[in-house]
């Protein structure tokens, strides 16, 4: 009879678990997936569903906006949900089925459509994005030292997948129609699917990421069996979230409830003010030295919310102006998505090597300095694009090399920031209350949606004309890019400046 050992050592590919190339294919295609209709999206509602107003980039802001909050807000669930109930196959194999729906449905030319599939993959998101990442730390006993390679090179499968996806959807989007282009991204998270389903059919990943147990899956609520209920509400949570989604009225039309917000910005204002209350309330019964560190850690995510809020502009706002102002002639305006997945690919390892150089000379930066650095390199990319203006053409059209240079710049940034943000939560929170700060942080990119819906609707350009562009909507881009570039450059300073105090307030964490 084969042991564990045995079976352990006969499940290895390249020093590392068989089980991690398949997740890796498996992530790589549901990037593909993710991205490739996110290329389309901003592009597709201001050119077909909101083509006849006035206000499209404004309504086509709102709606992005929500969509994005809602698809990182649902991971939170969706873990807990795959923890106490499901485990991580079932709720992975759940959230790419509903994923992959939501692509085939968005392919579908109806309004009604067009945000049912929205809610399809908000939902499934919340199941398949958090278990998956979790499932590749779970191939690894605890304290294998593999494992930091072994999320390096997931890490890579998904920027593969970003990188590849807008190019390729958006080539069949814009030679052949939308729904290609989403049909192809469908098409992609079905792929991912089968990488993982032949992954268990060769019992490549052993005895991980199974549900807590048998008798949870078979206990009934509501004489229903859970293992039933989750994937049945999760249907029946699509149409509410749509709904939702759907929420937005422009300015002055009736049925306008909440003015320029939908439903979803309210939620998401009420969240943070409780988050807030609850915070302070945390950090009163804590201890200093935890208070301190608590501190630290709200700071920390405050900032990868500023961030990431400036970073996620790239598929709404700097999309369109790459469509209205950009001289293209390689790629289109969609396909300018996969830069900074290129640039991701191109820079991991290099600063990767830079930082492990600088540790062995005991200079690598501290976690605020870094933070600062990366604040002021979107800074700086958001001003490289303020300062395209000035060699824009007679048609109000600026090169392509002034997209390429600030992709590049804001990568370097968030090479300085995400993956060293992530581990330093857990270093600085309470372990009573590690995964209460864990799931905060996660939600930093839902909020940071909130921030790419407000500069959406302030960059919006008001036209009756579906074709706008020229000097009409680069004027207000390049005003915008030059505020956003302020913006990130005090923030950047402001914890530069700070950041002597912030080391000693997080103490031995480095």
């Amino acid at each position: 009879m084969e042991t564990k050992a045995e079976f352990m050592e006969e499940q290895q590919m390249f020093g590392h678990p068989k089980g991690l190339f398949y997740l890796f294919f498996a992530e790589l295609w549901e990037r593909f997936s993710f991205y490739g209709m996110r290329a389309l999206l901003t592009l597709y509602m201001v050119n077909v569903i909101f083509e006849a107003l006035a206000q499209r980039d404004y309504a086509a802001a709102a709606v992005y906006s929500s969509y994005g909050s809602l698809v990182y807000a649902s991971t939170v669930v969706g873990g807990r949900i795959s923890d106490t109930i499901l485990g991580m196959r079932k709720s992975i194999f759940l959230g790419g089925i509903l994923m992959a729906l939501g692509h085939f449905v968005l392919a579908v030319e109806h309004n009604v459509a067009f945000y049912l599939a929205l809610a399809l993959i908000v939902v499934g998101n919340g199941f398949f994005k958090p278990n998956i990442s979790t499932f590749v730390g779970s191939l690894y006993p605890e304290g294998d030292t593999r494992k930091d390679s072994g999320f390096v090179i997931f890490y890579m499968g998904i920027n593969i997948g970003g990188f590849a996806a807008p190019l390729l959807c958006g080539w069949l989007g814009s030679e052949y129609g939308w729904h290609y282009g989403f049909g192809l991204a469908g098409i992609g998270m079905l792929t991912g699917l089968i990488f993982f389903w032949s992954g268990i059919r060769k019992n490549v990943f052993g005895d991980k990421g199974m549900a807590p147990s048998q008798e949870i899956l078979e206990r009934k609520v509501v004489g229903v069996k859970q293992k039933v209920l989750v994937p049945l509400l999760a249907c029946l949570a699509a149409p509410v979230i749509a709904i939702l989604l759907s929420s937005y009225r422009p300015l002055g039309e009736e049925g306008s409830f909440f003015g320029d917000q939908n439903i979803v910005n309210v939620i998401f204002k009420m969240v943070g003010i409780s988050i807030l209350f609850y915070m302070g309330y945390i950090m009163y019964k804590a201890t200093l030295d935890e208070r301190k560190k608590l501190f630290m850690a709200v700071l920390i995510t405050f900032f990868m919310t500023i961030f990431w809020g400036f970073h996620e502009l790239s598929g709404s706002v700097i999309t369109l102006f790459a469509e209205r102002n950009v001289n293209l002639s390689i790629v289109d305006a969609a396909q300018t998505n996969a830069l900074n997945s290129m640039y991701i690919i191109i820079l991991s390892i290099p600063i990767s090597l830079l930082f492990t150089y600088l540790a062995k000379k005991k200079l690598n930066p501290r976690t605020p300095y870094k933070f600062g650095l990366g604040l002021a390199f979107a800074g700086i990319s958001f001003y490289i694009l303020a300062l395209s203006g000035g060699s824009a053409d007679e048609n109000g059209m600026v090169p392509f090399s002034y997209l390429l240079i600030m992709y590049f710049l804001i990568s370097v940034g968030e090479l300085l920031m995400s993956p060293v943000g992530l581990s330093k939560i857990t270093d600085l929170s309470p372990k009573r209350i590690v995964a209460f700060m864990m799931g905060v942080w996660f939600l930093s990119s839902a909020f940071a949606f909130q921030v790419v819906g407000f500069i959406g609707k302030q960059l919006a350009v008001e036209s009756d004309d579906a074709n706008v562009g020229g000097f009409e909507s680069l004027e207000t881009y390049i005003n915008g890019f030059e505020l956003i570039a302020e913006y990130a450059l005090g923030a950047a300073l402001i914890v530069l400046v700070t950041a002597p105090l912030m080391k000693r307030l997080m103490g031995n964490v480095h």
